[in-house]
């Protein structure tokens, strides 16, 4: 049998979206491409009688069912696999995929893992904080001018996604860590990593984005992320006995 992309384990995230009409068209964009979950994340302006005039006929369902969150991380939580969308590219957030290869790479991922595309609001795109969420970034490539239309952007990646489904791919990625099981194991390997002097304790954001790069080419299995955090639990009893014996010796 030929495998697909799941369909129903894709979700498009609108990050501080501004504009009420492109939610509308997103929805519609979506609803074109036979994708149905959208997620709203702090968005600026969502005038539903605004939003309902670009999701014209059965569209109108998506944006029923659309969630709204205030937070990102609470939004990605559920998340196994998340993809970053961006115009800009450079050090801080090198391109590493563009939508018919990431949509290729979606059939197998997708089996048995949720995935989050996200989306930046219109003028600005996401920031360096929220892109370090992701697995992987996603550029669409262009000629000169490369900002595009929020809804135009979201249904080029939903297009190739659509059009993969009738190629046959490759076999099924077993499913992966969420978010909420990465983003603790990040949050105790930097405590680790500070507390035996291997990253800055000034500045540890900037240290962990390269680790963060690492681990997220991989990606990690909820197992893999349970192996890592028992590593790190074995660090910190470690450092607690060397530190219990210095002042053993120290008051000796």
């Amino acid at each position: 049998m030929t495998a697909k992309v799941d369909l129903d384990h894709i979700t498009i995230i609108l990050v501080q979206a501004q504009i009420p009409e492109n939610i509308g068209s997103v929805a519609r964009a979506m609803n074109n491409m036979g994708l149905r979950r959208l997620i709203l994340v702090n968005p600026k302006n969502c005038d539903l009688s605004r939003v309902l005039k670009t999701a014209t006929g059965s569209s109108v369902d998506i944006v029923e069912e659309m969630e709204v969150f205030e937070d990102l991380k609470e939004a990605l939580g559920p998340s196994q696999y998340v993809v970053g969308t961006t115009a800009r590219i450079g050090s801080h957030r090198p391109a590493r995929t563009h939508p018919r290869r990431l949509a290729g790479d979606l059939i197998r991922i997708s089996q048995n893992n949720r995935v989050a595309i996200l989306f930046g609001p219109e003028d600005r795109g996401l920031s360096n904080e929220q892109l370090r969420y992701c697995h992987t970034l996603a550029t669409i490539p262009t000629a000169k001018f490369s900002s595009l239309n929020l809804a135009q952007a979201v249904m080029i990646i939903c297009y190739e996604i659509f059009l993969v489904n009738r190629e046959k791919m490759p076999e099924v990625l077993p499913r992966l860590a969420n978010k909420f099981e990465l983003e603790g194991m990040y949050e105790h390997f930097k405590t680790v990593l500070i507390k035996i002097g291997f990253i800055d304790a000034q500045n540890p954001e900037h240290w962990m984005l390269n680790i963060r790069r690492f681990l997220s080419r991989l990606p990690l299995r909820a197992r893999e992320v349970r192996i890592i955090r028992g590593v790190c639990r074995q660090i910190d009893w470690y450092t607690e006995q060397l530190e219990k014996l210095r002042k053993e010796n120290k008051e000796t």
